[in-house]
């Protein structure tokens, strides 16, 4: 999120930086994250608690840019607490998140504190982009209303904690469009070390694909609302977007004609070394 005020320029944050962390230790480096990055005490608002069941900045005007890494998959209270299916930021979606996946519970919560021009970009568990049940209605409720702005599936490997390949979600609630752009980063990656990683280069190669919002085969799909009703709403980046076929074609015919060749040399070499021991043997006696 920091990178916003280089990019604005720090003049250009009208308000600042909110935002809320459940670990004490995780709360206390982003405050001090802030400093470092020469940001006034006046000018962010970083508050301790569970964003889920007791949420910060409620008199706070919405957001223009959200950026946000929740736990995958962690459990949260969820059905068993009955006023949360009252609660503003879940109740739109008419289901809550599953108690052992809150991953939707959070993007709910992040859409709900979108402005209406604003961005959000939320890296997020795969299996939430396909899996039924309660999720598959949330997915139903972002894409019938035209949230989700793009999926872009990143390489695995790329996250302290964890190998599996994760992606990102994007909503915006002002689309030109009623489609989804779909990417596909799995392949751009480099190896450093133990982990793989986004170089510059990559990292422009998704963005620029992002903001272009066209096709691109094997790599970009832009899909219509209609299409991914119908495929019941899985937002799986690999169901829209064509994996390269890298597989070498091969002249059955031909192979079978060198393999034949090959036994019929192999024959005749044998021939000759059964020739040529039968002579040594011979001399021997």
């Amino acid at each position: 999120l920091l990178k916003f005020a280089k990019v604005l320029g720090k003049e250009n944050v009208r308000q600042g930086f909110f935002g809320q962390e459940i670990n004490l230790t995780t709360y206390n480096l982003a405050r001090i994250n802030m400093f470092l990055h020469d940001v006034n005490y006046e000018k962010f608002d970083i508050a301790h608690g569970d964003t889920l069941i007791d949420p910060a900045h409620w008199d706070d005007e919405p957001f223009e840019a959200i950026v946000s890494n929740p736990p995958y998959s962690t459990k949260w209270a969820g059905s068993d607490n009955p006023l949360l299916i009252n609660d503003p930021r879940f109740a739109p979606a008419g289901v809550l998140a599953p108690k052992s996946k809150a991953d939707l519970a959070f993007t709910m919560h992040i859409l709900s504190w979108l402005a209406v021009d604003g961005t959000a970009a939320i890296v997020e568990f795969p299996g939430v982009l396909y899996r039924g049940g309660a999720e598959q209605k949330i997915r139903k409720y972002l894409v019938d209303n035209n949230y989700v702005d793009a999926v872009i599936q990143l390489p695995p490997d790329l996250f302290f904690g964890t190998t599996i390949a994760t992606c990102i979600i994007v909503l915006k609630k002002s689309k030109s469009d009623n489609a989804i752009l779909f990417i596909d980063g799995s392949a751009l990656f480099t190896r450093t070390g133990n982990k793989n990683k986004l170089t510059a280069a990559h990292q422009k190669q998704i963005l620029d694909q992002f903001v272009g919002r066209e096709p691109a085969p094997h790599f970009a799909a832009l899909v219509d609302a209609e299409t991914i009703a119908e495929n019941g709403y899985n937002l799986s980046v690999t169901s829209y977007v064509e994996a390269e076929d890298i597989r070498e074609e091969v002249d059955i015919v031909a192979l079978n004609a060198e393999i034949a060749r090959i036994v019929e040399r192999q024959a005749e070499l044998r021939t000759k070394i059964d020739a040529i021991v039968a002579h040594l043997e011979g001399s021997e006696t």
